[in-house]
């Protein structure tokens, strides 16, 4: 057992047998966020699933352990998993809106995700959910709580992820892609949104993501992924700034391949 608030030890995660992630290894103290970078079928998703107990029936950890304030998330079966996930462990999904019923208000689903972990009343819900979504740029948030899915924009739906994951004040915050499916305005409210979760709550976050540009403004330490494996772990501006990988400078220099263009095409 270890003592960490979080922690995966050589983690191998298998889909029909064949490794996907291989001898994966990192930690995730109070506080701290950590982003996970690398192409896309790299194994960044994998591991997110992989925490959540989410890889289905084709996919298992094979070899490994993945540590939360001293329990093994591995050795738990879904029923003793289930307490954790929302309460413990938030997560905030690429698309919200795709995750969200769109026959049911935000509301009705805020009151099932509270009422899944503690006996709360109604108004208690709705008055914990305005004060979140005030605090991340929701401020007629009645209006949200009343409103369906498909009557809100891309970026107020991922408000709303975010509230429903930080209802329940967890320790750790998964977020798969926050961004992606957003406009970069939008991108970097949101950004500066879970910094503010982080803040306020002291949360702290897994942050998947191929946006090096989201990570550097976010991320204490990241780690690197190519094709299932660890090629670069470290404190943020020693894996940015000075990467010994071959693989995380490729990563680089085609960000700053990027910027050039669009400066001169500007």
């Amino acid at each position: 057992m270890t003592a960490s608030f979080f922690e995966a030890e050589h983690m191998t995660v298998c889909y029909n047998g064949e490794p996907v992630v291989q001898d994966v290894s990192f930690e995730v103290k109070p506080g701290e966020i950590l982003g996970i970078v690398g192409e896309s079928g790299s194994g960044k998703s994998t591991i997110i699933k992989a925490i959540m107990g989410l890889l289905g029936e084709e996919g298992l950890v094979t070899q490994g352990d993945i540590w939360f304030k001293g329990k093994n998330l591995t050795d738990m079966s879904q029923k003793e998993l289930r307490p954790y996930l929302g309460k413990e462990i938030g997560v905030v999904f690429q698309d919200c809106k795709a995750s969200l019923c769109p026959v049911r208000t935000v509301g009705a689903q805020i009151r099932d995700a509270v009422a899944a972990h503690e006996k709360v009343s109604k108004k208690e819900v709705y008055q914990r959910a305005g004060r979140i979504m005030e605090k991340i740029g929701l401020q007629d948030w009645e209006r949200v709580l009343k409103s369906y899915s498909f009557q809100l924009s891309g970026g107020m739906n991922q408000r709303v992820g975010i509230c429903m994951a930080m209802l329940l004040h967890p320790g750790l915050l998964l977020a798969d892609e926050p961004t992606s499916a957003l406009d970069v305005t939008v991108q970097k409210r949101v950004v500066e949104e879970l910094l503010l979760m982080r803040e306020e709550y002291h949360t702290a976050m897994i942050l998947v993501t191929h946006n090096l540009g989201v990570v550097r403004h976010m991320a204490d330490r990241i780690l690197v992924l190519q094709n299932g494996q660890v090629k670069a772990y470290g404190k943020a501006s020693d894996v940015l700034d000075h990467p010994e990988d071959p693989y995380t400078r490729r990563l680089m220099d085609s960000v700053l391949h990027l910027k050039r263009t669009k400066k001169l095409e500007g």
